[in-house]
């Protein structure tokens, strides 16, 4: 029970860096599809060099530039900041490709029926386009979310201590490695509630349709 008293000293830190990077990565993500499918080809391939950069680097490797390598050119952000802004570009990237696949998977011919029927470009896309997108995309979006979970685990590279730095510090502390279990079991704990919400949600999309 101490040890569990101790680790959970990092679960705040966790959180954090897990709901402000998902809430700010979500509707970049889409803002990425949104350029990833501009007729501007510019601006389309602009945008396929930043997901292939993201998502063919590593995140700790983004997290150490943005930390590390930005202050070098006068630029800081503190601890927080470039964790977060590291996370926020990194799964834009990700969420962009599968807000893409889903839009490119909706028929034109849907477009074209309820733009003879008088709906507006935003009434289709909000009325039309983004429910099925939303319905389409939820179990990817879920796997994402919960690999951001584990992902919070990366913040040891700018010295922070989350769940697993202080499990980490106490087995080396004790020579046990019952700190590791208590800390898997609580980002196990994590990962099925997200789990769980995302299923709930996928229940009401489905039902609602």
């Amino acid at each position: 029970m101490n040890y569990l008293v101790q680790i959970l000293e990092g679960l705040g830190l966790t959180l954090s860096v897990f709901i402000v990077s998902l809430i700010f990565s979500l509707p970049l993500g889409a803002l990425v599809a949104g350029l990833r499918l501009s007729k501007i080809k510019a601006v389309s391939k602009a945008t396929e060099v930043y997901i292939c950069v993201l998502r063919g680097t590593p995140l700790l490797l983004q997290i150490m530039l943005v930390f590390f390598g930005l202050p070098s050119i006068g630029i800081s952000f503190g601890r927080f900041n470039s964790v977060v802004i590291a996370f926020v570009l990194n799964y834009a990237a990700y969420f962009g490709e599968i807000f893409r696949s889903g839009i490119q998977s909706i028929e034109k011919g849907q477009r074209e029926a309820a733009s003879i029927l008088g709906f507006s470009p935003m009434q289709i896309n909000l009325k039309i386009v983004l429910p099925q997108v939303i319905k389409r995309t939820l179990p990817s979006i879920g796997n994402e979310v919960i690999t951001l979970v584990k992902d919070t685990s990366l913040v040891y590279a700018v010295g922070w201590s989350d769940i697993l730095k202080y499990a980490k510090g106490i087995a080396v502390r004790d020579a046990t490695l019952m700190p590791y279990l208590i800390a898997g079991t609580i980002y196990l704990v994590l990962t099925y509630i997200i789990t769980i919400a995302f299923e709930a949600i996928e229940r009401k999309v489905n039902y609602e349709e």
